[in-house]
């Protein structure tokens, strides 16, 4: 799988941009700031539909411009195809020329995985990190459960809602059951979900974590929530339905779901260095670029945001080796030697893309 081509009108800081992508290994550079990051930002709007940096699609929209589009040709093993989003008061997105009634119709065309100098908090910061990164990987290559999570999000607001009301105005407390008992049927099948790519990146990530240590760390997932099973998330909703009236919220529920890495039986975002969680991170990443190959037969599209700059000298080598045959689109501040390998290098100034010459890699 990979892009053939970009084009861009008015998206950020773009007016009128085309860019011709090469099959193998992209570097855009330049100094902060120029437009690297929204290349990338586009290419993933392309793959899910939505933007990792903003909710607000506006935002997208070049300054003092109405209308953004963005137009994206691929090729997979067996198919060409061409993807149109247009952000203007609302947002329509164009498959073949065909426009798309349900967001999820766009999953599962263009696969992506995505690095971010942020994402060193995947490991470090909150819970809903994690989800995140969990929810993205799954919709793409589950269409349904975007649509599940909606689901579950909309019956989440009425019963939070419906709690206020119950403290506020003495609302019939009973008639909760209504949207537990929606809770429990959604949140069920997201469990699911999310339990199978779990033990699917469980798989994966042992071996690769061992080879960028050298046999020096064993990695393992630990999934927690209060859907594993049925009547254990009935029971959670009615033993808290009197704190949830207090506070006002659902406080159990697969929208608190976690899972923690392991290093060596050691929870890695207590005890583990700054070098350990940029190389379990890396791990979990690399796994995930694996998961979908096994999904698709193919390799997703490996998007990497000022990445590479993270890594010391080793990771870069063991980085590099396990990202053989797939398209990278990296961007960086300054141009970067990937030593032994073929790639090619964009310049980006000021909102404009100048394609450089090809670089060997030779040390």
């Amino acid at each position: 799988m990979w892009i053939t081509s970009i084009k861009l009108n008015n998206f950020r800081n773009y007016k009128t941009q085309e860019i011709k992508l090469h099959d193998n290994i992209n570097v855009f550079y330049g100094e902060n700031a120029q437009g690297k990051t929204n290349i990338i930002e586009s290419i993933f709007l392309g793959s899910i539909g939505k933007s990792f940096r903003t909710n607000n699609d506006k935002e997208l929209i070049k300054f003092n411009e109405n209308k953004s589009i963005i137009e994206i040709n691929f090729k997979k093993l067996d198919r060409e195809g061409k993807i149109k989003i247009e952000i203007e008061d609302k947002k329509n997105i164009y498959l073949n020329g065909i426009k798309l009634k349900k967001l999820s119709e766009l999953l599962g065309n263009i696969h992506t995985v995505i690095f971010t100098p942020d994402d060193i908090n995947i490991l470090k910061g909150g819970p809903q990190n994690r989800r995140k990164f969990l929810d993205i990987m799954i919709s793409q290559l589950r269409p349904n459960y975007m649509y599940l999570l909606t689901l579950y999000k909309k019956t989440l607001e009425q019963r939070n809602n419906y709690l206020k009301q119950i403290k506020l105005e003495k609302k019939d407390e009973n008639l909760l059951d209504i949207w537990d008992e929606k809770l429990v049927e959604y949140g069920i099948k997201i469990y699911e979900y999310r339990n199978e790519f779990i033990e699917k990146i469980q798989k994966k990530i042992k071996e690769i974590h061992f080879n960028i240590t050298q046999n020096k760390e064993n990695i393992k997932i630990k999934y927690f929530s209060d859907a594993s099973t049925r009547q254990n998330f009935i029971n959670e909703l009615k033993s808290k339905r009197r704190l949830d009236i207090i506070r006002g919220y659902t406080t159990h529920g697969i929208h608190h779901d976690d899972f923690s890495v392991f290093l060596n039986d050691k929870q890695v975002d207590i005890y583990g260095s700054q070098g350990q969680h940029r190389t379990a991170m890396l791990s979990l990443k690399l796994a995930e670029l694996n998961v979908i190959y096994d999904e698709i037969g193919e390799y997703p599209i490996l998007l990497l945001d000022d990445f590479m700059s993270e890594l010391d000298e080793k990771r870069r080598q063991s980085f590099l080796k396990n990202i053989q045959n797939i398209q990278v689109i990296i961007t960086c501040t300054d141009k970067i030697v990937l030593e032994k390998t073929k790639y090619f290098l964009y310049n980006v100034i000021d909102g404009n893309v100048k394609e450089g010459r090809i670089e060997d890699g030779e040390i």
